[in-house]
């Protein structure tokens, strides 16, 4: 299994398991030691993760964090575990103090659920107050996955997570504005729209009259961009669409001779199929019943492999719920098997 099908394995265990956790060590146990361990960790193995390692600070002796994640014999990154239910703002300062004792260059608050990565980005040897990434895995994203991997054992290198740490950091901060400014436009930001469609005085009343018009521009811009967005990507699935019409087409006006092979050769494989699973295509309206065992298993000619994508493709439709952009592969192919299909009864 690789690392993106085990971090999406564990993120649906997660909901499942963390009603059952009723302590941080359950918790660890559960859900943080098997994150450790797809990260390419033995968490058995003290050369890779130490458990509850000394991070004593000044004359306040007997401080541990619960796993230090180690390379060459020194620790890169603190880890510091909360039960899943607990608020991890309430504890991000216990780790700050752990990191600022330790060579660490990265530390990691988790209940589980929530993963916060922190560094020392603004000052050396000081936790910014602020994650650089965080994740949820009850909403894990594609995005995230891909940043979780550079701190895989296999990929783990300090400077290339560091480079990604300040991007990620600021991008996250800048994003967090933006939200704000979206729904609340403050004073500033409508002044400097404003001077720019209006050359007199902003006065009081004209920035409350101009801070709703730049919250509507605002809103209107992104749903005219989405809108767009969306009629491209519709304009680039009917293209699609009409470029599988015009490959049937092609085959439809191959010699006669080729068209006359190509049916029976489809005619014998449909034959050759067993009865046992019959998938039936009611959400298409189209009574054609395909009966199949394993169409994975069938040889088919080079001639017939448009024929069996298309079967492939109905089937596909047919075991899971369809999406949009499926239907509309659905209701072209099966007009392609209708067709075939009368042939074949000729």
């Amino acid at each position: 299994m690789d690392f993106k099908d085990s971090i999406k394995q564990l993120s649906g265990r997660v909901e499942q398991l963390k009603a059952n956790l009723q302590t941080e060590e359950a918790t660890k146990n559960a859900l943080i030691m098997p994150f450790i361990n797809a990260l390419g960790y033995d968490v058995f193995n003290p050369l890779e993760v130490v458990p509850e390692m000394s991070c004593d600070i000044g004359t306040k002796k007997g401080e541990k964090i619960d796993y230090a994640i180690m390379k060459d014999g020194e620790p890169v990154m603190l880890i510091e575990c909360k039960h899943w239910a607990q608020n991890l703002t309430l504890h991000d300062n216990q780790l700050l103090r752990y990191f600022h004792v330790s060579k660490a260059k990265f530390g990691l608050l988790t209940n589980g659920i929530i993963f916060r990565f922190y560094t020392d980005l603004e000052t050396p040897n000081k936790m910014d107050e602020k994650p650089f990434l965080e994740i949820d895995m009850l909403e894990l994203k594609e995005v995230q996955i891909e940043e979780l991997k550079k701190f895989h054992k296999s990929y783990f290198d300090v400077d290339t997570i560091l480079s990604s740490a300040s991007e990620l950091k600021y991008t996250r901060a800048l994003k967090e504005v933006f939200s704000k400014e979206f729904f609340n436009p403050s004073p500033e930001l409508v002044k400097l729209f404003a001077k720019q469609v209006y050359d007199g005085i902003i006065t009081t009343k004209l920035l409350e009259q101009f801070t709703e018009l730049v919250r509507k521009s605002i809103s209107g811009f992104i749903s005219d961009t989405i809108s767009e967005r969306l009629k491209t990507a519709l304009k680039t699935e009917m293209t699609e669409a009409n470029s599988e019409v015009t490959e049937e087409k092609n085959i439809e006006s191959a010699p006669k001779e080729k068209n006359v092979e190509t049916v029976l050769n489809f005619k014998n494989i449909v034959m050759e199929l067993t009865k046992k699973q019959i998938v039936t295509f009611e959400q298409m309206d189209f009574d054609l019943e395909v009966m199949i065992k394993d169409i994975k298993d069938l040889t088919v000619t080079l001639k017939l492999w448009s024929i069996r994508r298309q079967i492939e493709a109905v089937l596909k439709c047919a075991s899971k719920k369809t999406t949009q952009k499926n239907q509309k592969k659905v209701l072209i192919t099966k007009n392609v098997i209708r067709l075939h299909w009368q042939k074949m009864r000729i």
